[in-house]
């Protein structure tokens, strides 16, 4: 009996990756830390002073961790119920927060207690944040109000009753002093001057605002709500300039990096997109396991720090820089060391010992080489090779025409099973590489169960689809052929005809006997 040759898979050409400066840039962070909070994480701020801890706002608590810790340094836990929106001061010496009493405490971070207390809102605070000026604080709740608050005096000096929801969002300018900004649930965001005893802008986002975000410079704006982030000219009057739909789900955050040259937003659909600032393109894209409430980039794009609805934080650390280190190993032996006597050509007298090479037979192989045809079938339709690898599917469906037990093979299966082979050849035979092999396993399929049609609804309905599969791809030949008809009908407007060498003889030849007939 000859020796069993394993079944040829046919290798097929993949389309590479494409390999971007941001696609490096973003992947050099290390494997994320994950650390459990007590609830979900609705803020993560950095401090903007070194060593850039960051504070963490979960359930009624405010964590304070390290860059690299895993454990939170210091923790604020005053707060009766949840708290909310826990934001550093520009020197990093003082934290504000929000909570769900309605009451906003101001935190010294080398202390525990409270510093000050302000009072004033009647439902929660879910926004709270320092102007630049460092010596007032402005607020947004639930109570559709936005306040001015004085630090020193713990006094509110102006209040904002423009919203017609709940306050979520809000940011101060980082140029003006006077100037803040607040989203609210009532679709619009609103520009502040303390200045003034009412707003300076109103924008209609089109859907309930979760976060805003204004650039260094104070000249661009960014809202995101519902499945959309939108950027705004402010200079200009609050002008739309872009309107991005790269999420599935509501968008629940915003940042930039350092530079201001990427934009980041988090979802709940579980993604964070990176868009470039000059094209506002999607440059990168992670993938989290739960949907995303909060992120946060630290000051130099070193960690950055996603907060989750499950109460998780992830945690990833950019990579250490490589640096060339002289090794000390002991000096390997030369290539040629192992290459010796590669190329030796064995005399007559040699006497020549080869090691045998044990070939190890695939699954399908084996139940092949035994002639279980039915099973190496079954073998080949699990999810791991179906899904990824295809091609080997393929191939042994054609081993198996080859070998005439095929149609065998696809006897005798229940309605589970026709219903699996069904879908596999739907989706596959409109791919140029498979459609040979599976239009005729399609063809034995419909010969082997056609009498039983009409007595499952899960293999009629799978019928249907590949029916209606085969059908478009029809379609788009015809189509095909349409176009190349077109296109040839073009390229013959565009190419003068030449006559040829014998072509110009004969004609010639013909005037020559036209003009000696006239002169007899």
């Amino acid at each position: 009996m000859a020796t069993y040759k394993p079944v040829v898979v046919q290798a097929f050409p993949k389309l590479g990756e494409r390999i971007t400066q941001d696609t490096l840039y973003w992947r050099g962070y290390k494997t994320p830390v994950q650390i459990k909070e007590f609830g979900a994480v609705n803020k993560i701020d950095f401090s903007p002073v070194s060593p850039y801890n960051y504070a963490v706002t979960a359930s009624s608590r405010i964590h304070i961790y390290g860059r690299y810790s895993q454990e939170p340094i210091k923790t604020f836990s005053r707060f009766k119920d949840a708290a909310y929106g826990a934001t550093y001061r520009d020197d990093g010496n003082l934290l504000v927060a929000g909570s769900e009493e309605g009451s906003i405490r101001l935190f010294d971070i080398s202390g525990r207690a409270p510093l000050r207390q302000f009072d004033g809102h009647a439902k929660p605070v879910h926004v709270v944040g320092f102007l630049s000026d460092k010596y007032r604080i402005f607020s947004g709740a639930d109570d559709y109000s936005s306040n001015l608050w004085d630090i020193p005096s713990a006094t509110e000096i102006v209040s904002y009753s423009e919203h017609n929801d709940y306050v979520r969002c809000g940011c101060a300018s980082k140029v003006n002093a006077d100037v803040f900004i607040t989203g609210s649930y009532d679709h619009t965001v609103k520009l502040f001057d303390a200045r003034r005893k009412s707003s300076v802008m109103t924008i209609e986002h089109g859907h309930p605002v979760e976060s805003v975000l204004l650039f260094p410079s104070g000249g661009l704006l960014v809202s995101a709500g519902g499945r959309y982030v939108k950027v705004w000219d402010v200079l200009k009057g609050g002008q739309l300039l872009v309107s991005l739909k790269n999420h599935h789900k509501t968008v629940t955050c915003l940042c930039l990096n350092s530079s201001g040259q990427r934009l980041l937003s988090g979802s709940l659909d579980r993604h964070v997109k990176i868009y470039s600032t000059t094209s506002y393109k999607v440059v990168h894209s992670f993938n989290y396991a739960t949907s995303i409430l909060s992120l946060a980039l630290s000051p130099e794009d070193e960690t950055i720090v996603i907060g989750m609805t499950n109460g998780v934080l992830n945690v990833k650390h950019r990579k250490p820089e490589e640096r060339k280190v002289k090794s000390l190993k002991k000096r390997q032996p030369a290539y040629r060391t192992y290459v010796k006597g590669r190329t030796y050509m064995p005399k007559q007298e040699d006497f020549c010992v080869s090691k045998p090479v044990k070939r190890v037979l695939r699954k399908y192989d084996k139940l092949l080489k035994s002639f279980q045809s039915s099973k190496a079938l079954d073998a080949v339709l699990e999810p791991p090779i179906r899904l990824y690898t295809p091609e080997v599917t393929v191939a042994v469906m054609q081993e198996l025409h080859r070998r005439g037990t095929l149609r065998s093979a696809l006897a005798g299966r229940d309605e589970k099973q026709v219903n699996l082979l069904l879908t596999f050849v739907a989706r596959r035979v409109i791919e140029p590489r498979f459609t040979s092999v599976l239009v005729t396993v399609a063809d034995i399929i419909t010969d082997i169960y056609q009498p039983v049609v009409g007595q499952s609804s899960i293999v009629d309905r799978q019928f249907l689809r590949l029916q209606e599969a085969i059908g478009k791809e029809i379609d788009y030949q015809e189509e095909l052929l349409e176009v190349l008809g077109m296109m040839d009908a073009l390229f013959a407007t565009f190419t003068k005809k030449r006559a040829t060498y014998l072509e110009e003889n004969r004609s010639n030849g013909l005037t020559e006997t036209l003009e000696t007939n006239t002169n007899n």
